[in-house]
């Protein structure tokens, strides 16, 4: 149980040290999106039951630009990173690519990894308008169908 309070209290402080780069809204040509990372989200599952973590996203119709920070904890050789089409109860298609690395990238079991990525304009707009409809999630070798996901909301 104390490991769960400091993996929760160490992801909150990644959060808002990351979050500064993040600071984009409407007005400056962005929309910000942050959820929470956890296993027991995977559909159909399971999820790797000890793995959490916090995506930011900034989304930019404008600029056609998806920019991201994912922050996680106890998961294993993160091989992706993803945007999903599908409500929170369904596993959905790949509609953005986050993070497409090699397969094998170590024993790292905590770590944070961001970018920006180009996607087309009207998803992203699909995604601002209607985020319930999209999850954020992280693959590794061991639940290789998704190891941590967090449904986005409005």
């Amino acid at each position: 149980m104390r490991k769960l309070g400091l993996s929760t209290l160490l992801i909150i402080a990644l959060l808002a040290i990351s979050g500064a780069a993040f600071t984009a809204n409407a007005d400056d040509g962005g929309r910000k999106f942050t959820t929470t990372l956890l296993g027991a989200n995977e559909r159909p599952g399971p999820g790797d039951p000890d793995g959490t973590g916090v995506a930011s996203l900034r989304l930019n119709p404008g600029a056609g630009q998806v920019c991201y920070t994912i922050t996680y904890i106890n998961v294993n050789g993160v091989t992706a990173g993803h945007i999903h089409r599908a409500p929170a109860d369904s596993p959905g298609p790949v509609v953005v690519g986050l993070y497409p690395i090699a397969p094998d990238t170590g024993p790292d079991t905590d770590g944070t990894i961001k970018g920006c990525v180009s996607a087309d304009r009207s998803l992203i707009l699909g995604i601002i308008q209607n985020p319930e409809d999209y999850y954020v999630n992280l693959h590794n070798d061991e639940y290789r169908a998704g190891s941590i996901r967090g449904q986005l909301a409005k």
